[in-house]
């Protein structure tokens, strides 16, 4: 009985118990994780730079690098993908620092959604195991913790699409911003590491507002998001034509936002909680992913800021793909499953970019196994943006589209992303401001 307690505390102790042989995370590791490229290289098998993928070669050239989704899409003549150069995307080092002085330090909990003494960086830089059951939320919260938005942004001017995938009609055209603000773990921007006046102890909000169309002008969304991943989120909708500030009930961030292809719980690919999902790491792919460096595509003249600032343009099968180059990437495959049985999705095939811990490309299936929707958010290195963001080590959101592959409907956005704007605050994330913004 002595023995069986010593062995189990000892067990406990060095994560044996329960997720296989957990070994400490190593510099090297860190290394590996922030520049994955020094380390591995692109198969030989996979395309080259300067392929373009279509109907006709498809099976040939693209399918090992192209998941189920998108494979389908060219199969069927829907859009043509051209190959660009891999560019690997810079990171701050304040945050890969902040990784190397935490080494070890995050831990995760008895139930899904607790992490213990993590502090900032990136919790769980080491590869990911197979054989590792909980793999997968510790890609879940390298995913949370990242710096795919610094520790503000602000998306804006934002331009959301609703088109017509049989016909190419764009039925609305919606002008949006969007702005985000993490209070804890801030490694890149002041106040660091965190927000003193912080009484509920949030760990990111986030904020949409509709400038255009005039039906829909001034709805407003909040969301509060709880460092304690158990704590359900707060969210606050105003209404322009209402003038009335209400709460936003849990279910219906899974309704159709604004009768667009998105759910709230879609937005920079999953906004929710991650407790509220089973995380199953699949393993490694190489996959074809929306990467590219902004200033080096074709971009459109449709809008053109001040500034000569110009957006993504999109184009084949109803306007619904964005007109850019894709990387084969080192990605990590996760199957996201809702925990709730009455949850319109089924499951997310969602895939992590092995560097900077964004989704690049997830598809969507129902509760009857058949897919349903596509999604992407398109990224650029921040070093060929805009001029203010060289050197700044934060991944650029460029563009992203949703397809719903079943009702024949796509939306799309084009958007100017700005990271710690001077004028994105806390004041900023509260249901007065709602309230203020939207007379």
């Amino acid at each position: 009985m002595r023995f069986t307690k010593k062995l189990l505390g000892f067990c406990l102790a060095t994560g044996i118990a329960g997720t296989g042989t957990a070994l400490a995370a190593t510099s090297e590791d860190v290394e590996r994780s922030f520049h994955p490229y020094k380390f591995e290289q692109v198969p030989e098998s996979a395309p080259k730079p300067g392929t373009v993928i279509t109907a006709e070669n498809v099976d040939t050239v693209g399918k090992s690098v192209l998941d189920e989704g998108m494979y389908r899409m060219v199969k069927q003549g829907w859009t043509e993908l051209t190959v660009g150069d891999l560019t690997p995307i810079s990171i701050h080092e304040n945050y890969r620092q902040a990784t190397l002085d935490n080494l070890n330090s995050a831990k995760l909990g008895e139930k899904v959604g607790e992490l213990n003494g993590y502090v900032s960086g990136r919790p769980f830089p080491e590869e990911p195991r197979l054989d590792d059951p909980r793999a997968g939320e510790k890609l879940a919260w390298n995913w949370r913790y990242s710096v795919h938005f610094g520790d503000s942004g602000r998306i804006g001017p934002f331009y959301w699409k609703y088109r017509d995938m049989k016909s190419g009609k764009v039925e609305k055209t919606l002008k949006v911003e969007f702005d985000a603000y993490n209070w804890m773990h801030r490694t890149l921007e002041a106040p660091l590491p965190a927000v003193d006046k912080n009484p509920s102890e949030l760990f990111r909000t986030l904020y949409l507002r509709v400038d255009e169309p005039f039906d829909v002008k001034n709805t407003q969304l909040l969301i509060h998001r709880y460092e304690n991943d158990l704590k359900r989120d707060n969210a606050w909708l105003y209404l322009g034509f209402q003038r009335r500030v209400r709460r936003l009930a849990t279910g219906q961030t899974t309704d159709a936002f604004l009768g667009s292809d998105l759910m709230i719980e879609d937005f920079e690919g999953y906004n929710g909680r991650i407790s509220d999902m089973k995380w199953a790491y699949k393993g490694v792919r190489w996959m074809l992913v929306p990467v590219y460096n902004h200033n080096d595509i074709g971009l459109s003249d449709e809008y053109q800021d001040s500034d000569g600032f110009q957006y993504v343009s999109f184009g084949g099968k109803g306007g619904c793909f964005p007109n850019i180059t894709w990387q084969v990437r080192k990605n990590y495959l996760l199957e996201v499953t809702p925990l709730d049985p009455n949850h319109p999705v089924g499951k997310r095939d969602m895939f992590v970019d092995a560097q900077t811990y964004a989704f690049t490309r997830i598809n969507i299936y129902d509760r009857a196994d058949k897919l349903w929707k596509m999604w992407f958010i398109s990224q650029s290195d921040s070093n060929a943006h805009l001029a203010r963001h060289k050197d700044i080590g934060v991944p650029i959101y460029d563009g992203f589209g949703m397809m719903d592959i079943q009702a024949m409907h796509c939306t799309t956005g084009q958007f100017r992303t700005e990271i710690h704007p001077e004028d994105v605050t806390t004041k900023m994330f509260t249901p007065q401001y709602l309230r203020a913004s939207g007379r």
